[in-house]
């Protein structure tokens, strides 16, 4: 089983969101649009922009367990980024952590990022970089910026 095998829906109801992405280099990242962290959604668009023809797909998964910081309907979620122009696909409302973490993040919290952590993502805007072949090979914390040359380079290797 693969990231592509696991059943998640998008904001807008539509199923299984990654399977249609099957083949592709994945860059998970859990959003909050009340987040301080929020100002990453312009990188993000932006790496999904310039290497979307390379094959890199950026997909947020909005996530309400840190602050509270993403309390809106899909709806709401959904104007949000239209609001901002965020052309990159949204899954549904989902739990990253605890006992209804999605199927998702018990796949890739086990890989450990540059420094070692594995386990619970730790905040909003963790980012999880998965190969065409559909395993974690990489994990950022909420703070990287979607820029960072070492991020840029990771998502290199994988669409090269």
């Amino acid at each position: 089983m693969t990231v592509f095998d696991i059943p998640i829906a998008e904001l807008n109801g539509r199923a299984d969101l990654l399977s249609r992405h099957r083949g592709r280099t994945l860059l998970i990242v859990n959003v909050a649009s009340r987040c301080a962290l929020a100002g990453q959604y312009a990188g993000l668009e932006t790496l999904a922009h310039r290497h979307r023809e390379d094959g890199l797909s950026v997909i947020a998964v909005p996530c309400n367990q840190f602050g509270e910081q993403e309390p809106g309907t899909a709806e709401e979620i959904a104007d949000f980024c239209s609001a901002r122009q965020i052309s990159f696909p949204f899954t549904e409302k989902t739990d990253v952590n605890g006992a209804d973490r999605h199927p998702l993040y018990t796949a890739l919290t086990p890989f450990a990022d540059a420094e070692g952590h594995t386990g619970d993502v730790r905040w909003n805007f963790e980012k999880f970089l998965v190969s065409p072949a559909g395993t974690c090979v990489g994990r950022f914390g909420p703070t990287v910026d979607p820029q960072d040359p070492e991020l840029l380079r990771a998502v290199r290797a994988q669409v090269q």
